[in-house]
C-alpha cells in the first residue's frame, strides 16, 4: 500500500534526505521524499504505525501535516 505524507518545513535536498533517512529506518517502510512537493511517498509492507511516522519526521526536525492513501491513475 502507498501513503502520501504531507510534511511542513522541508526547504532543500538536505531536508529531503533527512526525512527519507528517518522514515526508511522504520520497519516495513520505503520512503521517497520530495521537498518541492512538501511530501513523502511511503510504500508500506505489513504493519505500520502512523504515530511512528509522525515521530520519525518530528525527530528529523519537521512536522507531518497529514497522512493519506495514495490514489492511482484517475483517483482509483
Amino acid at each position: 500500500m502507498k501513503k502520501v505524507v504531507k510534511i511542513k518545513g522541508m526547504t532543500c535536498e538536505h531536508c529531503q534526505k533527512r526525512v527519507e533517512t528517518a522514515l526508511n529506518k522504520l520497519p516495513g517502510i520505503k520512503a521517497d521524499a520530495n521537498h518541492k512537493k512538501d511530501q513523502a511517498i511511503l510504500v508500506v509492507e505489513g504493519a505500520w504505525s502512523e504515530d511512528a511516522v509522525r515521530s520519525a519526521v518530528a525527530e528529523a526536525g519537521y512536522e507531518v501535516i497529514s497522512i493519506a492513501d495514495k490514489k492511482g491513475f484517475l483517483g482509483l
